[in-house]
This record gives C-alpha cells, structure tokens and sequence, in this order.
C-alpha cells in the first residue's frame, strides 16, 4: 500500500503573460529593450497581484525584458518577496523584430522577407520551438524547486508560454496564433506532485481589462483545467 502524499508535495507554479505594451507604432518589439507597460498595462498587473494576494507565493521570478519586469514588480511587491529574473523566460527569437508584420503590411510581399517563410513547423523565421520547450521547462523546473511545496510565480510572454503548455499538454507545436489561448496578464498554471506535472489550468483575472479586438479571435483549448495521471 503506498503512502498517501502530504501538501508539501504539492507545488505550484503559475505563468504570467505580461500586460499591454506601450507600442503606438505597432512594432514587432520580441526582445529589443525600452518597450514599457502602458497605463492599461499596469492595471493588469495590479489586477493579478490582487487576484494572487492570498495565493501562498513564496517565489517571484520574470523575463528580463521591461514589460515582463514591470509586470511582476506588484506581485513581488504584494508578498514581500524580491523579484528574481530568468533569461529563459525571454520572449522567442524573430527575424522580423524591429518591423511592422502583419497582414495588410505589404510584409509577406516582400521577397527579402520570403525566405523566413518556408518552413512554419521548426519555424524558419525564428526560435525553433523545441528549444523554446527546452528553456522554458528549465525556468518552471526551477521555480518549482525554489517555492517547493508552496506557490511561485514566472512572468513571460505569449509565444513561449503556450509553446510549453502544447508540450506538456501533448499538442503539436506548430499551430495558428490566433487560437492560442493566453491573452494579457493571464495565468497558466502547472500543478506539481513532487517534480512531476499533474495538471495543467488556465484562469484570465484581467480579462475584461483586455481590449476586445485582442481576445476576440482565441478559441479556447477544451477545458480550463486538465489533469494528468499521477
């Protein structure tokens, strides 16, 4: 008969996409430094701070890229903690940083820009998904033996953050952006029994804070929080 687990095998390791970016010219901004929060932004991230205050978070860590930082300060703040930083919270690599790209841009007409185009599955225009997995799994690893038996929190950016929860959830990789599930200042949640990752939850404490035309295209994945065997 084994031995039933007691609370401190229980882990939690919650991560944060960041809030809005001060961006007015629509930049691709990946991983150049000065992009901040905007107002909005900040509102966001005191919203999640109080959504989490009576979370027992012991851990506070983020990308170092502004917005990421900016974003965690209040959680960090919130908890008394001081807020740790990890590079492979980092948002993915992209060719196209620095530009405008988009439909209606005249990007994707451009034949400089062609051949970054020619394999979506790795993907050819910047860093390849397996490594994003790689990095990530490392950072939420960690975040788990740092608040081992309590709560912490590790605050990211879009692309990296549903590209790990697709392999933990064992969905392909490669996929459409638009139906990724993981809007400004949401949480996705890993549960840990031990090192192992029992499930897998999503919550939007800022959502009505989100502009419409930012959310309105995500279809959610089916069920808001998946399990996974012992």
């Amino acid at each position: 008969m084994s031995t039933p687990k007691s609370d401190s095998d229980i882990t939690v390791v919650h991560l944060m996409r960041h809030g809005e970016v001060h961006n007015p010219e629509g930049i691709l901004y990946g991983r150049l430094p000065d992009y901040h929060l905007s107002e909005l932004g900040r509102q966001m991230a005191d919203r999640v701070a109080e959504h989490l205050s009576a979370r027992d978070i012991t851990h506070v860590v983020a990308s170092p890229l502004e917005r990421a930082q900016e974003t965690a300060t209040p959680i960090a703040k919130a908890h008394g903690l001081d807020l740790d930083s990890d590079d492979r919270l980092i948002e993915a690599g992209n060719v196209f940083q620095g530009k405008t790209f988009g439909v209606g841009d005249g990007a994707l007409k451009n034949p400089d820009n062609w051949k970054h185009l020619v394999n979506p599955f790795k993907p050819s225009w910047g860093e390849p998904y397996i490594e994003q997995v790689v990095r990530m799994m490392g950072a939420l690893d960690a975040a788990k033996d740092a608040a081992r038996g309590h709560e912490a929190v590790c605050v990211s950016h879009q692309l990296p953050i549903w590209i790990v929860r697709s392999f933990v959830e064992k969905r392909r990789l490669w996929h459409d952006p638009r139906k990724r599930q993981c809007t400004l200042a949401s949480l996705t949640t890993f549960t840990y029994r031990g090192d192992k990752i029992v499930s897998v939850g999503y919550t939007e404490p800022a959502v009505d804070l989100v502009p419409a035309h930012l959310r309105a295209g995500a279809k959610p994945v089916k069920g808001k929080d998946k399990a996974f065997g012992a």
